[in-house]
C-alpha cells in the first residue's frame, strides 16, 4: 500500500514547498495511517540528488543509495529501543528494551548538527513517535528547535500530538493526516490482497494501513478471542480468561502486548456506549448484534466508569507491572459491570 497515493493531497503540498521549508514539521494523525512511511518517502525525496517530476526520490543517485542502506550521514533517526530494527534487548538480556526517546540519543546530535552537510544538502533529523520522548529529552530537543542550524529539518511524527509539549507543538508547523476515504481504504486493501477488507476496516478504526496490518498478522484473530471472553458478560469465568490472555500474551513474544489489550479493550467499551445509545457499533461490526444485548445488561454509568478506568490502564501500561495480576484485576472489573 503506497503511502504517497494514500495522501497524495499532503504530499503534493509538501513537494510545493520543499524549496521553503521551516525547520521543524508535526506530521500528526490517528496510528495505522502510513505517517512514517510518507515521512521517510519524504525524506528520501529532500535528500535525492535527481527527483522524479513528482518529488519522489529517483532510487538511483549515491544519496538514494545510502539512504536504502540506513548509512545516509546527513540524516538521523530518533525513536525508542523498543522500535529498533534489531529488536534486541540491551546487554543487560533482563531488560527490556525501552520503549521511551532518551536525552543520550539527543545529546548525540550535537555534532551531527554542527558539522557541515555531506552532499551540500539538507541534513534531516526524523523523530518517531514524537510523544515517546520524556520530559527531559523533550527539553534538550526543544532547545534545537529554538536555535535551528541552517539547512535543518526536524521531522516529528505522532499518533497523539496533545501529548507533546505546548512549546514544541509551537515551534512546529502542523502536517495533518486524516482518516481516508471508506471507499478508498477498502479499494487500496483489496488490491493489497485482504479478501475481506470491511470488518478489519471498522476494527482499526478506519485507518487503513492499521487494517492491513491486522489481516496479515499472525495475530489476527486476536482482538476476536478478545471478544469472546468479552460476549460471555455476566457469565465470564475472570480468571481463566486472565490465564488464557496471558498465555496469548506471552506466546506472541512481544507482537501483543497490555497496551494492545487495552486499546481493543477501549473499542469494545465504545462499541457497548454506542450500543446502549442505540447507534450502529463502529469497530466490532461483526459482532454488532450480541454487542447490542450485552450492552442492554449494563448500566450505562458503569460503562462510563469502565471506559475512564481503561483510559488510566493505557497509561498504567506503559510501566513495568506484574501481567497475570492486572489480568486478573481487569477481568474481574469487566465482570462486575453486570452485577445485580
Amino acid at each position: 500500500m503506497n503511502p504517497i497515493q494514500l495522501h497524495n493531497q499532503v504530499w503534493n503540498a509538501l513537494q510545493a514547498r520543499r524549496a521553503r521549508l521551516p525547520h521543524a514539521l508535526l506530521m500528526a494523525g490517528p496510528r495505522g495511517l502510513g505517517k512514517l512511511d510518507l515521512a521517510r518517502a519524504f525524506v528520501a525525496s529532500l535528500l535525492c540528488e535527481q527527483p522524479q517530476a513528482d518529488g519522489q526520490a529517483c532510487g538511483q543517485c549515491l544519496a538514494c543509495g545510502w539512504q536504502a542502506q540506513g548509512n545516509h550521514p546527513d540524516f538521523r533517526l530518533l525513536q525508542p529501543e523498543a522500535l529498533s530494527d534489531s529488536d534486541s534487548e540491551s546487554e543487560d538480556s533482563k531488560k527490556k528494551p525501552s520503549k521511551e526517546i532518551k536525552i543520550d540519543q539527543v545529546r548525540a546530535l550535537d555534532e551531527f548538527l554542527t558539522v557541515g552537510t555531506h552532499r551540500a544538502g539538507m541534513r534531516i533529523v526524523l523523530i518517531h513517535p514524537a510523544e515517546a520522548m520524556n520530559h527531559n529529552t523533550a527539553n534538550s530537543i526543544l532547545k534545537s528547535l529554538e536555535e535551528p542550524s541552517a539547512d535543518t529539518l526536524f521531522l516529528l511524527i505522532s499518533n497523539e500530538p496533545a501529548r507533546l509539549l505546548p512549546t514544541i507543538r509551537s515551534r512546529c508547523q502542523f502536517v495533518p493526516l486524516n482518516v481516508p476515504s471508506r471507499q478508498q481504504s477498502i479499494a487500496m486493501l483489496q488490491a493489497a490482497g485482504v479478501a475481506d477488507p470491511e470488518p478489519w476496516l471498522a476494527l482499526a478504526g478506519g485507518a487503513p494501513m492499521q487494517a492491513l496490518e491486522l489481516a496479515q498478522s499472525e495475530q489476527k484473530n486476536w482482538p476476536l478471542e478478545l471478544a469472546r471472553w468479552f460476549l460471555a458478560g455476566d457469565k465470564l469465568d475472570a480468571l481463566t480468561a486472565a490465564a488464557a490472555v496471558d498465555k496469548l500474551l506471552k506466546d506472541s513474544k512481544g507482537q501483543i502486548g497490555l497496551r494492545q489489550l487495552i486499546e481493543w479493550s477501549l473499542k469494545w467499551a465504545f462499541d457497548l456506549l454506542l450500543a446502549r445509545k442505540r447507534l450502529p457499533v463502529r469497530y466490532f461490526v461483526q459482532h454488532r448484534a450480541t454487542i447490542t444485548t450485552v450492552a442492554a445488561a449494563v448500566p450505562e454509568i458503569r460503562l462510563l466508569h469502565f471506559y475512564r478506568r481503561l483510559l488510566v490502564c493505557r497509561r498504567e501500561v506503559e510501566q513495568p507491572l506484574n501481567s497475570r495480576l492486572f489480568l486478573d484485576e481487569f477481568f474481574l472489573n469487566y465482570r462486575a459491570l453486570f452485577a445485580n
